[in-house]
């Protein structure tokens, strides 16, 4: 039976994820500067693909273009209905276009002469640094695992960020489809376990507490102490309660700090290596604009991602007669993954400005009067108002920007969890965070608020909030402890 499933599981994750379904959610997921780097690598690597430039000598491009243009109408008047998302692709007709105007012969020979030649050129280009994404998945293709198990693993690896330390942020449910099964989500917790398996230790870990316990090993001599303080001392060791921890361990002051010595020892940025020293200037994938009655409309640079058309040269060859068999393979195949790159971009543009669009028209309150208006928003609700899978609302927004009027914002940041009002009303954590600052700004210094007193102040607002909430959110807040703001008031 646990075969049966795994075949199922398989067959299913082919079906929707086939080489070229992968490449054009890959294509979804890419950053606009990503995006740019993947064309400009394209059209060294495919010399059918060209793209329209301005100037004196391109008197014959704009003719290929226009003729180019018909063509993605003809692939792309069907957009409105995105129910599948990209699943359209998967159906593009793989006979050769019809739209190639005449130009000299070249043979197969020829033409990938030039393609080296211009790889040549690029091997003194300084090349993109491995990611830590590049790594994990080296990692995994070197192992022994089936097939629906890695499909799983690449997607966790893909929620992944160096500059977040490498931390699994994500829920397994959030990877899985809405039908997943209890079996399906233990072979995510499977997956989980395959990734938090490889190098550098401590990837992927949902927390501090799980990466200092990864790292732990049985051979060091103290390690009971050790586990014992990672376990449940970890927020008393940052105090410094040690007399706390001797009287509830039974351990000695000096067996504590040789423990709190390994700890130290310990990497809690395992990941750090994989940060880029270098800092790119976001560029923003969309802008805001205001139509005449005020509404927020969604506009996206046309940039060179639509200025892509396939080559006329080609032509004479295919309809000469004279290349060989293996030529006109050549350039069938190099017209097709032309043609599947231009689709693609195209489909990203179209799922992009989508979700932006109703991302925006839901979060219109904030963007008019500030972040206390930001409501509670789940990609779950996006992708359901787009008729798309909530991996694709995911891939759309990752690494996405938006220029608005409040600056130039991430896409991800529209979508927060909240909770509910005694009046049923849907309020954002955001909106919680900052009434529990304007809390703690206006607090009595010599006697501030236990976070029991503000768990009930928030309570008399009607945010019903646990007092373990409250002591999160202060802590990533950065504000200390009712005792530490007192002692700091006594010092000035």
């Amino acid at each position: 039976m646990k075969f049966s499933f795994g075949q199922n599981l398989q067959q299913k994750l082919s079906q929707t994820m086939s080489p070229r379904m992968y490449q054009s959610m890959e294509i979804l997921s890419l950053a606009n500067t990503e995006l740019d780097e993947k064309i400009e690598q394209e059209l060294i690597d495919n010399p059918v693909l060209e793209m329209q430039t301005e100037g004196p000598d391109t008197d014959q491009q704009p003719k290929e273009k226009e003729k180019d243009e018909s063509q993605q109408e003809l692939l792309i008047e069907d957009n409105t209905n995105n129910a599948d998302d990209f699943e359209r692709l998967l159906d593009m007709n793989q006979d050769v276009p019809e739209f190639f105007d005449e130009r000299p012969r070249m043979s197969a020979n020829r033409i990938q002469e030039s393609a080296d030649r211009q790889h040549d050129m690029m091997a003194n280009v300084a090349t993109r640094s491995e990611t830590l994404q590049d790594y994990l998945v080296a990692q995994l293709h070197e192992r022994d695992i089936e097939p629906p198990m890695l499909k799983i693993c690449e997607r966790i690896v893909s929620t992944l960020s160096a500059a977040d330390g490498g931390y699994f942020r994500a829920s397994l449910a959030d990877l899985l489809s809405a039908e997943a099964t209890e079996a399906d989500m233990d072979m995510a917790e499977e997956a989980l376990a395959h990734v938090q398996d490889l190098e550098p230790v401590g990837v992927a870990a949902r927390n501090l507490q799980e990466r200092l316990m990864m790292q732990l090993s049985s051979e060091i001599p103290n390690y009971q102490h050790v586990r014992t303080l990672i376990l449940s001392h970890l927020e008393d060791l940052q105090f410094n309660r040690l007399p706390l921890i001797e009287k509830k361990t039974g351990l000695s002051i000096e067996e504590i700090n040789s423990a709190w010595g390994s700890i130290r020892r310990m990497d809690p940025l395992p990941c750090s290596s994989f940060i880029d020293s270098h800092v790119a200037t976001v560029k923003p994938d969309l802008w805001l604009e205001k139509d005449d009655q005020g509404a927020y409309k969604v506009k996206m640079d046309e940039g060179p991602q639509r200025n892509l058309f396939i080559s006329s040269r080609f032509r004479q060859i295919l309809a000469n007669g004279q290349a060989s068999t293996e030529e006109k393979d050549f350039i069938k195949r190099k017209i097709n993954s032309a043609q599947w790159l231009i689709e693609a971009i195209e489909q990203r543009r179209n799922t992009l400005l989508k979700v932006a669009q109703h991302v925006v028209e839901f979060q219109s309150d904030f963007l008019d009067n500030g972040p206390e208006y930001l409501k509670p928003l789940k990609m779950e609700q996006i992708a359901e108002k787009v008729g798309v899978h909530l991996t694709t609302v995911s891939r759309a927004v990752g690494d996405k920007y938006i220029e608005t009027h409040r600056g130039v914002l991430p896409l991800k940041m529209f979508f927060v969890h909240g909770t509910t009002t005694d009046d049923g009303e849907d309020i954002a954590w955001s909106k919680i965070r900052i009434e529990l600052q304007k809390l703690i700004d206006a607090e009595d210094k010599a006697k501030p608020l236990s976070d029991s007193e503000i768990q009930n102040r928030l309570k008399n607002m009607g945010f019903n909030v646990a007092r373990r909430t409250v002591a999160k959110y202060r802590e990533k807040l950065d504000i200390p402890s009712s005792r530490q703001r007192r002692d700091w008031s006594k010092k000035k």
